[in-house]
């Protein structure tokens, strides 16, 4: 257990570097989907700190990540076009940005469906994180949807390509030390599940 004193020392550097005033400076870059802002911050200290901050799609860049399983063993795993990685394609997990007014629930439904035509049984939020803290506070959230079944067809956007496959979970961990999944948010909600299972 965390030792009271050092959680006080925490705080109190939380405290001190908490920002407690904010004055957008200019739209940097601007085009269809990014948008890079600066910006003053004021902490509590009285240090004013210059920062960019990245807008995706007019929002924060906030996301779900949805690890499908189709049965107790068998997870879907997406394939789309990732043309800035080596290898252009990328194998994950459905994921999306949540739309103004959404909450990560919806979106996560919302962004299973359109890609995939599958609904879940269950889903059940297990870790959440920034992507980012740096230039952005896109809040992404890793969900388990259980007992999925293909209900609808894809629903996908114009310049959107998506395919998918099924997995048993353990061919997962290999794809992953093949070099298949990539990606830091499948990564992450592949680490996340293990614990997850293994604490239940």
């Amino acid at each position: 257990m965390i030792r009271k004193e050092k959680l006080e020392e925490l705080r109190g550097i939380i405290e001190e570097l908490k920002v407690i005033g904010v004055e957008s400076r200019e739209v940097l870059q601007e085009n269809k989907f990014l948008q890079s802002m600066a910006y003053n911050f004021t902490l509590n200290n009285g240090i004013i700190l210059p920062r960019e901050k990245l807008i995706k799609g007019g929002n924060d860049g906030s996301a779900a990540i949805i690890m499908p399983f189709v049965s107790d063993d068998e997870v879907l795993t997406i394939i789309e076009p990732r043309v800035f990685t080596e290898l252009t394609v990328g194998v994950g997990f459905p994921a999306g940005y949540i739309e103004y007014g959404e909450d990560k629930v919806t979106g996560a439904l919302r962004e299973l469906r359109e890609e995939t035509g599958y609904v879940p049984k269950e889903m059940k939020l297990i870790d959440s994180f920034y992507q980012d803290e740096g230039v952005s506070g896109a809040l992404n959230h890793i969900f388990l949807a259980q007992g999925c079944e293909k209900k609808y067809n894809q629903e996908l956007d114009k310049d959107e390509i998506v395919r998918y496959m099924k997995f048993n979970y353990e061919e997962l961990f290999e794809l992953e030390s093949l070099g298949y999944i990539m990606g830091g948010n499948a990564k992450l909600a592949l680490a996340k599940s293990r614990v997850y299972k293994k604490g239940r």
